[in-house]
């Protein structure tokens, strides 16, 4: 029986195009380029972090992020960012009786951001907290933790779902540890990866908009029980 549902950040609850534009702004790229860049790196499988070397074969991310700080021009997301079914969304499931959680591989500035939204969940943490990043699958056993620890039980894997956009980062290793998996398709790698041959061996569901959750798991939870 399903107990807990976790999600990703990027994409899944947060629209990151102001993200990447002010990234391509900063490279003094036009944004459409960018795009268009940032788009084909994902298609061939690559990292995206390769993007910003198309423009800068010297980039390096954890420079460039201090670099934009100390200008006055940090890395930011806020309350417009948010997708507009992600705080019904994450009311929903807790009034279901989910535990609901979010964890993505981000930086502790943004766990921060995060956590000033002042969210409906249960808990918030980034692969900085942990020390540890997806795709690695031990990034899951933090989250297994984490749930247990909320909920002050052991838990099975499978009673966790994790709802992400990426394949690569967030269902594989998520499926590979046990959690069962919820594909959004949305943003970039959402579309890209929604078409993906591996996709039903990995998603156990897929979905377009996040307020598709609580009665699909709802209904699955009544199925269990």
């Amino acid at each position: 029986m399903i107990a807990a549902v976790v999600f990703d950040v990027g994409e899944c609850l947060v629209d990151e195009t102001r993200e990447y534009g002010t990234w391509a702004d900063w490279l003094g790229v036009p944004r459409h380029t960018f795009a268009a860049m940032f788009g084909a790196t994902i298609a061939r499988g690559a990292d995206y972090r390769d993007t910003f070397q198309v423009f800068d074969p010297t980039f390096d991310l954890a420079s460039a992020r201090q670099a934009r700080a100390d200008a006055g021009s940090p890395e930011w997301f806020g309350e417009d960012d948010l997708y507009d079914d992600v705080r019904p969304t994450l009311s929903a499931l807790r009034d279901a009786g989910f535990l609901v959680g979010i964890a993505g591989n981000q930086t502790v500035r943004a766990g921060g951001l995060l956590r000033g939204l002042e969210l409906p969940s249960d808990f918030i943490a980034t692969s900085d907290d942990w020390g540890v990043q997806k795709p690695d699958v031990e990034f899951f056993d933090h989250v297994i933790a984490t749930v247990e620890e909320h909920l002050r039980e052991a838990v099975d894997s499978a009673q966790i779902v994790y709802v992400g956009d990426r394949l690569d980062n967030d269902l594989r290793p998520a499926k590979q540890r046990g959690l069962r998996t919820v594909h959004i398709r949305r943003g970039p790698w959402g579309w890209i990866h929604g078409s993906d041959p591996d996709l039903p061996q990995v998603a156990d569901w897929q979905i377009t908009s996040l307020s598709e959750l609580p009665e699909l798991l709802t209904a699955e939870r009544a199925s269990a029980s």
